[in-house]
């Protein structure tokens, strides 16, 4: 009876063992490709989303990893991918609402100056190498321990719209577009020891600067001493250039941004004697969340939920 019974234990042991070895990843020869996107909440969030000038029908678990790559360094903080996830979902689901007049077919695009970047798979292991499949999982655990948690401000999904990094204080959205409850200035605590290209420069000859700023105001008087073709600063709550004068005509900061490639619009400018100097600080609009701040806090022991409610004032986290 006992020999029987041992029998029987080590026909069940072997036949479990040659179902792991047969099971997917139990064997030497497991493949290293990425885990399924499959992902509870995130895999019933379907739109079209425009890939390479394709219109594509995709669901939020398998868009949402290439959004994650391509808007944030695999090497930040777990819960700074975690709250870039949920901006990012957040952003997706409210343009899920309505069709942008620049891809009425689609609902998002993988154009960051549109929507935001994404990458494929190919993208993200020639980008990453041999670190694809840590950073790929790492991304995707950002992903699904989010799963299908977005903003909302009064039951309505939020702007989620987010920069790559502040200079000290990030911008309230009512002195680029519109203003909104969720999208005012607040403490950004990244620096240069944080960010890579913090501060920058942009330099130009007294000749090369008039040019530029006679393409977009040809009445600017630039003659004489250019010490004297600068007038008044003024800056917004945040420290960034609200308007500034020049040849006696006025440009906001944002229009000097895009005239001289700036940046940001947290800089000072100057005529050096020989030179006309911008000195800028931090990169991208300013709304929103600050991608290296959110990192510095996650740094500091923050969680994925502070840092949203951080930079997106009264939004509350929901669930689809």
């Amino acid at each position: 009876m006992r020999g029987a019974l041992a029998l029987g234990l080590i026909s069940l042991a072997l036949a479990m063992i040659i179902a792991l070895a047969l099971a997917p990843g139990g064997g030497p020869e497991a493949s290293d490709a990425p885990e399924s996107l499959s992902a509870g909440a995130d895999e019933g969030i379907s739109f079209t989303a425009l890939s390479d000038g394709e219109a594509v029908e995709t669901t939020m678990a398998e868009w949402l990893p290439g959004v994650v790559a391509g808007e944030m360094p695999a090497s930040f903080e777990p819960e700074a991918l975690k709250a870039q996830a949920v901006a990012a979902r957040t952003y997706i689901i409210r343009l899920m609402g309505g069709a942008k007049a620049a891809h009425p077919e689609a609902a998002v695009c993988d154009d960051p100056g549109c929507c935001k970047a994404h990458l494929s798979e190919a993208e993200m292991r020639e980008r990453w190498g041999g670190s694809f499949e840590a950073n790929y999982n790492k991304i995707l655990d950002a992903v699904r321990s989010t799963d299908g948690e977005y903003l909302a401000y009064e039951g309505e999904a939020i702007e989620a719209v987010f920069h790559s990094s502040s200079a000290g204080m990030t911008e309230d959205s009512a002195e680029l577009w519109s203003a909104r409850p969720y999208l005012v200035s607040v403490s950004s605590p990244e620096s240069g020891e944080d960010v890579p290209d913090y501060v920058t420069s942009v330099e130009l000859t007294g000749a090369e600067f008039a040019e530029k700023i006679l393409s977009a105001r040809p009445g600017a008087e630039l003659e004489g001493n250019e010490a004297f073709w600068l007038g008044e600063i003024s800056r917004d709550a945040s420290g960034r250039v609200e308007s500034a004068i020049i040849g006696g005509e006025s440009f906001t900061g944002q229009e000097l941004r895009e005239l001289f490639s700036l940046r940001s619009t947290a800089f000072s400018l100057s005529w050096t004697g020989g030179a006309f100097l911008f000195t800028v600080t931090g990169y991208g609009h300013g709304v929103g969340m600050s991608q290296y701040g959110a990192n510095v806090m996650a740094q500091s022991g923050a969680n994925y939920e502070e840092i949203l409610t951080h930079y997106y004032q009264d939004a509350k986290l929901a669930a689809w």
